[in-house]
This record gives C-alpha cells, structure tokens and sequence, in this order.
C-alpha cells in the first residue's frame, strides 16, 4: 500500500528530518512508529498523503508516486491523517457540516454523505453531537471529531498523528476499539504515537531515531530490547516490564507487551504450578462496578456544584461537580 525508498527530507536544507528512510507497508497491516522527539515522526506522517514531498528517494502510495502533482487528489482519497492537534483540521462551525466537509468534495452523492456522518459520529462516540458547534466541544472531543472527518471519507489507508496525545484514557481506549475494528475490516493503520501499550496492540513497530528506522519487527522482537529503546530514551510497556522482573522469580516466564496476553502467561504459570487461577482480563475489569479506594487524607483542592459549559446555552462540559 505504502513504500518509502531512500526517502530524504530536510526543513531547512542542512539538516535531515528523515534520513534515507525505506520503508514499506502492505494493505490492511497495522504498525505503529515510536521515536522520541525531533525522531521524524510527524514529518514521515506528512509524506505519506504527500503533504510533503521527498527531497530524493520516492513515496508511493497504491503505487502513486506523491511528487507527482497529478496524483494528490488520489492519494489523498486513500490516505487519511488525523493531526496531533484537532483544530488544525476543523473547518465548520456545525459538527456535522465539519464531517460532511471531506467526502463532500470527494464527489459523495447527499443520501450517502447523510449516512456516512451518522456513522461517523458513532464510530468515534459523538452521535447526538450533529447540530453543536465545534467551538463548544472539548479538546477531547474536536480530537474525535477529527477522526470522524477523516472516516467519513473511508480511506484505505488510516495515518493518525500523535491523534491520542489530547484525549484521557478512556478516550484513548475508545480510539484502540475503532482503529482495531476498521483494521478487522482491511483498513491499513499507521499510528504514531508515544504511548508505548498502544504500540504493543500494532501487528508491527517501527521506532525512528534521528530521521533513520533503528528497529523494525513485531511488538514482542521490538519491546524485548529494552537497552536499546532505553539508549533511544524509550521505555517499554509496563506489562513487559513487570514481565521482566517476574521472570526474576520464574524462569519459565515469558514477557509479553500487553495486559491481557502477560496475564494469560501469568494464569498458564500458575496452572502449571497447580495454583488458583488470578487476576481478571480487560474485558472482566470493564464489566466488574467502579468504586472509591485509598484512604483521604488532608484536603488540597476542593470544589464545590461547578458546573462549565464552552458557550452560553451549550451542552455543560461540567454538571454540579
């Protein structure tokens, strides 16, 4: 679907932001890129819808070269990026104008395109939202609305930003459930993120470091070389890590790079040894009722019935808090 061959690219002509990057991704695969900050992330992000074009070397996309002027509007009908920050994707004042926007100049004939926005808003959790105005939405919500924009118009190819970086964790989580759905459907994703457990759920991690790939392969070969993310000034995900320090106690324990795979190692460990079965899977914990835990101690920060809404007569983002 992708291929970067050579790929040079610098802002100011001196220094490289991408360094002879090569890189190829087939249809319907998901990989994630990792890299710490100036590592060329959001710069290979922008070559592959050809909002930036290569120095030298090539980028194809469904075998569309985007140097070539003529194959924009192409390539970007099969690619979709979601930036880091939503505003700068937000072009409506009315939430479902905003994602009607895209497939709209795609040519979408209106009785489509209606269907298209409902559907939209629910893969990305804002279906109500139709008549708001984007300038009343949370952070949090422009970032969804981002992403509905961007679905609408059914890319092949999902490229997403650092598009997590605003949301909270149940945003992020909401995020991982729509993009591993739209892949289960032969939608190929690219996440660049700097979440290492969103990374551990990608089929494949690419981990950029001054412009240049420095590791490429599967969670597990990617993650298992914690001195070398380490030098790169990247952790490892926390079920690895505690995988890590287990294996201390266990020998026969392998470290794996999400929760729910490092609990069933952890559940065959114990089955080996005859013990209880422990611990409960994502899916078990999202079911079981929620609860205050820890002890309150001296009072810090109080507030009080604080109710907030964006604009006078808007939906309140905060209700008698």
């Amino acid at each position: 679907m992708i291929e970067c061959a050579g790929l040079h690219y610098s802002y100011d002509g001196t220094h490289d932001a991408l360094d002879g990057v090569s890189l190829t991704i087939a249809d319907g695969e998901f990989v994630s890129v990792l890299g710490g900050n100036g590592s060329g992330k959001s710069t290979l992000a922008r070559h592959l819808d050809a909002l930036l074009v290569p120095d030298s070397g090539h980028v194809t996309v469904d075998g569309l070269d985007t140097a070539t002027h003529r194959n924009v509007y192409d390539i970007r009908s099969r690619v979709g990026l979601v930036f880091q920050n939503p505003d700068d994707q937000i072009v409506a004042g009315i939430v479902e104008d905003d994602v009607a926007f895209g497939p709209e100049n795609l040519g979408v004939p209106t009785g489509e395109l209606r269907a298209r926005v409902t559907e939209a808003l629910a893969a990305v959790g804002l279906s109500g939202f139709d008549r708001r105005e984007t300038a009343s939405l949370s952070g949090g919500q422009k970032q969804r609305l981002a992403l509905a924009g961007v679905l609408a118009m059914r890319p092949q190819t999902l490229v997403l930003d650092e598009a997590s970086s605003m949301l909270d964790p149940r945003g992020r989580a909401t995020l991982m459930r729509a993009c591993h759905r739209l892949h289960s459907q032969g939608m190929s994703i690219v996440m660049i993120t700097h979440f290492m457990e969103e990374a551990a759920e990608a089929e494949r991690v690419v981990v950029l470091s001054h412009g240049r790939v420095a590791l490429d392969g599967t969670p597990d070969e990617v993650f298992s070389q914690a001195d070398a993310l380490a030098s790169l000034g990247l952790d490892i995900p926390m079920p690895y890590r505690v995988g890590l320090e287990l294996r201390e106690k266990l020998p026969g324990l392998t470290p794996r790079v999400t929760v729910d795979t490092m609990l069933g190692e952890l559940q065959a460990q114990a089955a080996q040894r005859g013990q209880a079965p422990l611990g409960t899977t994502t899916a078990q914990r999202a079911q079981a009722p929620s609860g205050a835990s820890g002890a309150e101690g001296s009072c810090a920060l109080r507030v009080e019935d604080v109710s907030f809404a964006y604009e006078r007569g808007a939906c309140p983002a905060l209700r008698d808090i």
